[in-house]
């Protein structure tokens, strides 16, 4: 059975770093299999942070080549499962 990759990626600033990041979610976007957003938000505000959860798909190399991108993009933060 093949390994099992989630990318959690925690955005500080999203009105600033989206651009960045979405511009990474595209180039890898079939490497990824599954992609969650969330964020706080209610009557009164929308949080500027965010939250990712990425369920990986593909070649090692690409999914390493995924996380180094996102890793250098400035108010985001990467964590990784292996399952």
């Amino acid at each position: 059975m093949a390994k099992k990759v989630i990318l959690g990626v925690q955005i500080v600033n999203r009105v600033t770093n989206v651009p960045e990041v979405q511009s990474a979610l595209t180039k890898y976007g079939c490497n990824i299999k599954t992609r969650l957003g969330l964020h706080e938000v209610d009557e009164k505000n929308c949080s500027t942070g965010g939250l990712l959860i990425l369920e990986t798909f593909g070649d090692a190399k690409e999914i390493a080549a995924f996380e180094k991108t996102l890793k250098k993009i400035k108010g985001v933060k990467v964590k990784k499962m292996t399952f």
